[in-house]
């Protein structure tokens, strides 16, 4: 749906969750009815309607038929899905600490792919990993080295063969809704560590274990605080 309604009910939506999320209502509390919603912020019940929705989808609140909408714990019933409309709206409150739970989320993925990968991939893969591991390093420039950097975390991922990790690493750091920078600059000290991306390929081709070393590379991103 487009158009006022829609416009109206996002904006509804934003103001609840950032309540939701900021303490004023505490889980189990009830929100003020629809009506009292609709009165309050002078706009239509559909839209008070459509952003309770919304909420209840991310796992904010509970909507009872005929009774009270209550929150929830959002801790333990949102999904990432609930960080993402947050990074989209700009609106993360800082004290979830969303992009150092984003990198360490990357960094415990990666290292567990990477372990993964060692085992599961074809020599074909394995290949292509080291090759493009030599391929970064033999360029200077930070950001060409983040190009190949990304590539060979692709293959890494794809190594694993493990679809929950593949979309757990697309829902959190694809372009298009990054919870975190990724840049040559926020990556640097992975980046200027030439030696240690070539001996995580190199181990990960001979199907070693290489969650150590890829855990220790990738938690150097994490933001410390």
């Amino acid at each position: 749906m487009t158009g006022p309604t829609s416009t109206v009910s996002s904006q509804i939506h934003a103001r609840l969750r950032a309540d939701i999320l900021g303490g004023r209502y505490s889980v189990g509390d009830a929100l003020p009815s629809e009506r009292r919603l609709s009165e309050e912020l002078e706009t239509s019940r559909h839209g008070v309607r459509e952003a309770l929705k919304r909420l209840q989808q991310a796992g904010l609140v509970s909507i009872s038929q005929g009774g009270a909408t209550r929150v929830r714990d959002w801790r333990r019933h949102g999904g990432l899905e609930l960080l993402l409309d947050l990074a989209a709206d700009g609106d993360a409150p800082e004290a979830l600490h969303a992009p150092r739970a984003t990198m360490e989320m990357r960094a415990c993925i990666g290292a567990d792919a990477a372990r993964r990968c060692a085992e599961r991939a074809d020599a074909a893969l394995k290949a292509q990993i080291v090759a493009r591991a030599e391929q970064l390093a033999a360029v200077e420039d930070l950001a060409a080295r983040n190009a190949h950097y990304e590539v060979l975390w692709d293959l890494i991922v794809e190594g694993a063969d493990n679809i929950a990790y593949r979309l757990a690493l697309t829902s959190l750091i694809a372009p298009q809704q990054r919870l975190a920078s990724l840049d040559s600059h926020a990556v640097a000290a992975e980046l200027e560590d030439v030696e240690t991306i070539r001996a995580l390929a190199h181990t990960i081709s001979r199907g070693e274990n290489a969650h150590a070393q890829a855990a220790q590379l990738l938690e150097r991103s994490v933001p410390s605080g």
